[in-house]
């Protein structure tokens, strides 16, 4: 790729094309901050004349500081293992310097387009670079130029997708790049078709000093000076690392290097004065500890933390700084009913109508909901260890099993009870705690994922908040008429009023077919999903997923082509690709209807389930089938916030 630069200034414009580029492409998902995304030429370096490669270190968020923190090396030489299980977590990739071996997206000489724009992506040694050309239609101007190059500084994320960001001209301001690499696919995608968003809904720029940055770094102060409009933020390190659970480090490193390697071990006590261990906390400050990040916290203007940063510190109490936004209490919380009456829907883009959590990332709100938690025992230790655990979702040994809930529910420890608990076969999954009582009810990083508010599967619960019910989740081709009649027999719920299609129709399809975007982007995960398909078979899959292919939302697109290649590879149209508005092609359903016709009809398999409705032998017109459905589907407008 070209070496070419535009001026030393060059990336003090950046964030002017980001800008545009951004409100184009519609990729942020939160408000932008109070900072000019096109500060003054010449204020990104202390020497705009200086060589290039000072002015990009100038641009860098820095690590280091606040005051007590020293860094995760200096916890090596004493805790090398615990040092080891946490360097292979995800963790520490949360934010990282972009360079050819942090960065597992492909640069090398790959061309990217999206509204009118050029980037042409390339590796200069150690440099990742993006060549960005003139924005179609747009004069070249000093903020905005006709073409320019910029080095990409950060990367966040290494586990489902990398995040990009690239100097935004103001001090060390980074701005996000608008696409965003699928790792489980090896491809660039535009960022915003990443998110459950309405199509063509406008975001503003990311600016990760004072988005991502909150929870992808630890220990971050911003330092927004919003008088000259500059950033000097820095971190105690660019991702989660050791102190972001055990505290500053500092005041424990002077102890014992005071004491001297041939003092004894220091009593519990001791330790704890100088370092915090969560383990050793109780259930609700440890699990703060976790609830800083995993949690949708209210954050005062007291707070200031866009200048010093958080003064939450592990251990502390949560809700002495940021208190958690819960629906049914945020009245209690000051300054929150404002802010709740200039956006009125803001909750609906965290929490069901119930006010349980829909979105990754909240975890610990679900958590503090549950009974389990209220009870004093239960904590997300319960189940998660950072050092025990398996990097892919951190569940220690006891986690792994039903052994997370009968270490407290001693009753079910005993297999023969806890099959007349779950009236499933112990061993399977409908015997496992977690698929009834934390069903995949919350959405985030195009996946479904467990809601970590314990609870129990209610048909009325469905019905009053349209979040899906557990037993319809592994019984996809099961109607809610089924569901409550086994409910009632089995542990005495009221029989609830149900419609006709409530009765005859499979609930996943129901909710595939007539469901908002929130609820198809569950389903579309569901009939994909490996317990799901052996409790119900996958003959009848392929046309609902075909269907999803074409929905109008992105991530539904995307979710649902990754259950059709799980299900089904065969009948995946050749050459699909989500990211392609369904308006700008061949409806992807014809082809996978006409695939799975031609593969069912005639074959010796049992008869499809008659609530799942489709029938390839007879009914051949998809629309006649299943269009009343169809034109039932709820179409407002769904954003599911991250």
């Amino acid at each position: 790729m070209s070496s070419r630069r535009t001026s030393p200034a060059w990336s003090s414009r950046v964030a002017g094309v980001l800008s545009l580029l951004w409100a184009a492409t519609g990729c942020s998902p939160e408000p932008a901050p109070p900072v000019a995304p096109s500060p003054p030429a010449g204020v990104v370096a202390a020497d705009p004349e200086g060589p290039a490669s000072d002015r990009f270190q100038d641009s860098l968020p820095r690590q280091g500081g606040p005051e007590g923190y020293v860094g995760s090396e200096v916890c090596r030489s004493c805790h090398s293992e615990q040092f080891q299980s946490w360097h292979r977590s995800y963790h520490r990739t949360m934010t990282q310097y972009a360079t050819p071996e942090t960065v597992r997206a492909d640069f090398h000489d790959v061309v990217l387009t999206n509204a009118g724009t050029r980037f042409h992506l390339g590796v200069e040694g150690e440099e990742l670079r993006v060549h960005m050309e003139r924005i179609a239609g747009a004069e070249a101007t000093d903020e905005v130029p006709a073409a320019l190059d910029t080095r990409v500084s950060l990367v966040t994320g290494s586990h489902h997708m990398q995040v990009f960001w690239v100097p935004g001209g103001s001090g060390n301001t980074q701005v996000g790049f608008p696409f965003t690499w699928l790792i489980p696919e090896a491809r660039w995608v535009p960022r915003n078709t990443t998110f459950l968003r309405p199509p063509g809904a406008p975001h503003a720029t990311e600016v990760w000093n004072v988005m991502c940055s909150r929870c992808h770094a630890t220990a971050i102060e911003p330092r927004v000076d919003s008088v000259n409009r500059v950033m000097d933020s820095r971190a105690a390190e660019l991702g989660i690392s050791c102190e972001a659970c055990h505290g500053p480090g500092q005041r424990h490193v002077t102890a014992r290097e005071a004491a001297g390697a041939s003092a004894s071990r220091p009593a519990a006590e001791i330790l704890r004065s100088e370092i915090r261990h969560p383990e050793g906390l109780d259930p609700v400050r440890a699990s703060e500890t976790c609830g800083f990040c995993h949690s949708m916290k209210w954050i005062d203007r007291s707070e200031s933390w866009r200048t010093h940063g958080f003064r939450f510190r592990p251990g502390d109490s949560l809700e002495a700084t940021t208190p958690l936004i819960q629906p049914a209490r945020a009245e209690r919380v000051s300054g929150l009913q404002e802010y709740l009456a200039k956006n009125p829907g803001l909750l609906n883009d965290y929490f069901w109508s119930d006010g349980m959590v829909r979105v990754s990332g909240r975890e610990y709100n679900g958590l503090e909901q549950s009974p389990c938690f209220q009870g004093g025992r239960f904590s997300c230790l319960s189940c998660h260890s950072i050092h025990d655990s398996d990097p892919n979702d951190l569940l220690s040994a006891t986690g792994r099993s039903s052994q997370a809930c009968t270490q407290c529910h001693e009753a079910y420890r005993d297999a023969e009870a806890l099959g007349k608990h779950t009236h499933h076969l112990p061993g399977s999954s409908g015997g496992d705690c977690y698929n009834c009582h934390m069903p995949h009810t919350t959405y985030g990083v195009l996946s479904a994922i467990r809601s970590h508010q314990v609870s129990s599967p209610r048909v009325a619960d469905a019905l009053a908040t349209g979040r899906p019910n557990a037993c319809n989740l592994c019984h996809l081709d099961r109607t809610l008429e089924w569901t409550a009649q086994h409910l009632t027999g089995w542990f005495g719920h009221p029989a609830p009023a149900l419609s006709e299609t409530q009765k005859t129709v499979a609930d996943s399809v129901r909710l595939a077919l007539s469901g908002d975007a929130g609820q198809r982007v569950l389903m579309a995960w569901h009939l994909g999903w490996e317990p799901a398909r052996q409790a119900s078979g996958t003959s009848w899959i392929p046309p609902f997923l075909g269907l999803l292919l074409d929905d109008p939302y992105a991530a539904v697109r995307c979710v649902a082509d990754r259950s059709l290649r799980a299900t089904a590879p065969a009948l995946r149209p050749s050459g699909y690709d989500y990211v392609v508005d369904p308006a700008e092609r061949r409806p992807a359903w014809e082809s996978v209807w006409g695939s799975w016709v031609r593969e069912t009809a005639g074959t010796a398999a049992p008869p499809l389930p008659a609530a799942v409705l489709v029938r390839p032998e007879t009914d051949l017109d998809i629309q006649r089938q299943l269009g009343p459905l169809l034109e039932a589907r709820d179409e407002r407008p769904i954003r599911l916030r991250e």
